[in-house]
């Protein structure tokens, strides 16, 4: 099988090749990893590249620029990265037998975190270029193609947001109705487990009149719910009209009052930026919806501390009680690390017992991977692998019963649903539940981009199943017709 496809690679190759006289765009074929801000520079520097002429493929047989927007969380996702490198290596080689030349880029924080160490350990890679510096990518392109090898980790001084143009506003309907926004980059809190601070830098904030024109944009595009992304979104503080800084909450109100843009997210948090006007956002707020993403790490202060979270238990639990007063429908999900150095088996029946009484709705748990030239690397009493991957099984057992649960508590409730895609069977239509899960209805609920009334009938083990009560908009229309 393998070699049918290669002889087959082979001839659509060289058919590319025969027609080499006639114009063509250039093509970019873009793999991400990692989290939804990784999502987003790709999508950021797709948009930068359109003005050299470069399209997206999806077929990376295809791509005249290969590039990989890499993340550096985990261990286990650098290496991807290299073992990905190896197949394009071949395709590489491949092309350049039909006479077609490849360029090769690592963007993203395996980038900024190894630099010239990717030239070293693939030397078929041309550029490694850092998230900071995304809106120089086209000029970098351009030198490469006249042959150097090109290494830009720097962290910039110029606002990389101020320099990528904004994207067409085909290519944002072409992405669908919901769209990422980065607000904040960057993390100032050095948690000892984390690489951030060292690949992303510092905490910057975009200015407001920034971030609520790039969300018009998209509104006008099409786009009916944004999700507003930072390394600590709830940390950030732009500048507002007349120099005044804002906060997240306020943000908040304002882009609500965007006309076309119904839904209101934001990811990642940290428990020590929520403060009072973005609780009250939560209160106040319908676009806003009930859905917060909050980690917490552990449940142990002598971890939280040795993680320099510089937060108690006591401290992240009478936040959720607050967060839940003023939001009683709000949904919970958190971050959790396993076998932190020196965790003992009582510190993890602690954070068992912290994860019962806050009953997550959703949640992400790993085990700690130590990430060079952080402190926890350099830490005595070092947790086994077997110890880590045996609470890893007792934690997530527990995590999946709880978000069961709440599953199936949402079983003939009625809920507004945004429809965003297709299904993956046919007549299916799929969008996400005010509390992020996927649900599934049938295709005669409505089109695409619609807000529809439906009915929760089945929970399955990754989905909510629907059916269709009617649209809003028509309900809508209808009440303020009895009205």
């Amino acid at each position: 099988m393998e070699q049918s496809v290669t002889t087959e690679r082979s001839a659509s190759l060289a058919s590319e090749t025969a027609e080499a006289a006639s114009p063509r765009d250039k093509k970019v074929f873009v793999k991400t990893y990692g989290c939804q801000m990784n999502v987003y520079d790709s999508q950021r520097m797709a948009d930068a590249l359109a003005a050299d002429g470069y399209r997206p493929t999806e077929m990376i047989e295809d791509a005249d620029l290969v590039l990989l927007n890499t993340c550096h969380i985990r261990e286990k996702a650098a290496e991807k990265v290299y073992s990905e490198l190896g197949r394009i290596r071949v395709l590489k080689e491949e092309r350049a037998r039909h006479g077609r030349e490849t360029v090769i880029g690592v963007a993203g924080c395996v980038a900024q975190a190894e630099g010239r160490e990717i030239l070293r350990r693939a030397p078929m890679v041309d550029l490694v270029i850092g998230p900071q510096t995304y809106h120089r990518l086209p000029a970098v392109v351009q030198r490469v193609r006249t042959g150097e090898k090109i290494v830009e980790t720097d962290y910039a001084i110029e606002d990389k947001f101020e320099h990528l143009p904004a994207p067409e506003r085909t290519s944002v309907r072409s992405r669908g109705v919901t769209a990422f926004l980065t607000v904040q980059e960057g993390c100032d809190k050095f948690c000892t487990f984390c690489v951030v601070p060292y690949t992303r830098g510092a905490e910057i904030s975009r200015p407001v009149a920034q971030i609520v024109a790039e969300a018009e944009r998209l509104a006008e595009a099409g786009v009916r719910e944004v999700t507003l992304l930072g390394q600590n979104v709830n940390a950030w503080h732009g500048e507002g009209p007349g120099g005044s800084e804002w906060g997240l909450g306020r943000l908040l109100f304002r882009l609500a009052e965007i006309p076309g843009l119904d839904r209101l997210r934001y990811t990642t948090s940290h428990p020590r930026d929520m403060d009072d006007e973005l609780i009250e956002a939560h209160r106040d707020l319908p676009e806003l919806m009930p859905y917060l993403h909050l980690p917490v790490q552990a449940g142990s202060d002598r971890i939280l501390k040795a993680m320099n979270r510089r937060h108690t238990v006591a401290d992240y639990l009478r936040l959720i009680h607050r967060i839940r007063a003023a939001r009683p429908d709000i949904a919970m999900s958190g971050d959790f690390i396993v076998g932190f150095p020196g965790e003992t088996e009582e510190d993890f029946q602690e954070t068992l017992r912290l994860v019962r009484e806050v009953n997550y709705a959703q949640a992400f748990s790993f085990k700690y991977s130590p990430r060079p030239g952080t402190p926890g690397a350099e830490m005595e009493n070092q947790v086994p692998e077997p110890v880590k991957d045996e609470r890893l099984q007792r934690l997530q057992a527990l995590l999946a019963e709880q978000q069961s649960g709440f599953a199936q508590s949402l079983v003939g409730a009625e809920i507004d649903l945004l429809l965003e895609k297709p299904g993956r069977e046919p007549n299916q239509l799929v969008g996400r539940s005010p509390w992020l899960q996927p649900v599934i209805v049938d295709e005669k609920a409505g089109k695409i981009g619609d807000i529809v009334r439906v009915t929760i009938t089945r929970a399955g083990s990754h989905s909510l199943f629907g059916e269709t009560v009617r649209n809003v908009a028509t309900l809508q229309a209808t009440e303020e017709e009895s009205v």
